[in-house]
């Protein structure tokens, strides 16, 4: 008779929410000085501005510690200071799991330069013997995107450009306005610059990667936290949130100047702070360029 039986393998993944805060603190006597001055701010916005010019940078800059955490994260290392400050009455010094730490460790890393057609096949081999999700997206730097072009003008236009943009509705000049390039190596690629990656005051100054390859659509998984099982796209973030408090994008002022009454302090304070945790999902399906 035949012995044994077929298990299904569960594995259960989780992450930590890290808590991010920052403050603009000015004095109400520095807000009693009038003084305009025009100013153009990273968001776009324009205008005469004083103190607020100031406000308006710290909640830009607070967004871009929002973001960033999400991808450079990482758990506090064994040994580190972070852990030192972990003890059995405080335990909140955990760090994250961010995009290339989970991928790094999880998914898939390809090293190298893409040189040849060849080096986009062994991409789609590597997805073979993962999930094979037929659309993929490729968040490139500099030098990676124009290798890739290379190698793709080397081909004949069957073999270069025949991605089907079902990602874009079957429209090419759509996939081309959105800033991407669509060629089907086995799967569908549609490649992004990612400026990130280029930033010379971040990761392009740190280097180690030269793009990651991300799934598009979504995963069935079972989701502790509501108890049912729930589709949930490859890549997202989650809060930690309440029926009477939701930390997605907290920001309150508080102080005794420009309308506040909170505190005996000659000033006002603007408060910012979010609780969240990027969720990586099948990261086998992922690959780091490195």
């Amino acid at each position: 008779g035949m012995t044994g039986s077929l298990e299904a393998d569960f594995e259960s993944k989780e992450n930590n929410p890290i808590i991010i805060k920052d403050k603009y603190e000015v004095s109400g006597s520095e807000m009693a000085h009038i003084g305009w001055v025009e100013v153009t701010s990273e968001n776009g916005a324009s205008g005469y501005l004083w103190y607020l010019k100031s406000e308006s940078e710290t909640r830009l800059r607070f967004e871009d510690y929002l973001e960033t955490s999400m991808i450079e994260g990482e758990p506090a290392g064994t040994g580190s200071g972070v852990a030192a400050l972990t003890t059995s009455t405080n335990v909140g010094y955990k760090g994250t799991k961010g995009l290339f730490f989970e991928v790094e460790n999880n998914g898939n890393v390809s090293s190298g330069t893409i040189t040849d057609r060849d080096d986009l096949e062994a991409l789609a081999k590597v997805l073979d013997k993962e999930g094979a999700i037929q659309e993929n997206v490729i968040f490139a730097n500099r030098s990676t995107s124009f290798d890739i072009d290379k190698v793709l003008a080397a081909q004949n236009n069957s073999g270069a450009s025949t991605a089907s943009y079902g990602l874009f509705d079957n429209d090419e000049d759509m996939a081309l306005n959105l800033g991407f390039t669509g060629f089907r190596i086995g799967y569908d690629f549609y490649k992004s610059d990612w400026k990130y990656l280029n930033d010379a005051t971040t990761r392009g100054n740190v280097g180690g990667i030269d793009g990651i390859i991300v799934p598009a659509g979504t995963t069935t998984v079972y989701d502790q936290v509501m108890g049912e099982n729930a589709k949930r796209p490859f890549l997202h973030v989650r809060y930690r949130v309440s029926p009477t408090e939701d930390r997605k994008y907290k920001s309150w002022v508080v102080g005794s100047a420009g309308g506040a009454a909170t505190t005996d302090k000659d000033n006002m304070e603007a408060h910012f702070l979010s609780e969240r945790a990027l969720c990586t999902m099948g990261v086998n399906n992922f690959i780091l360029m490195q």
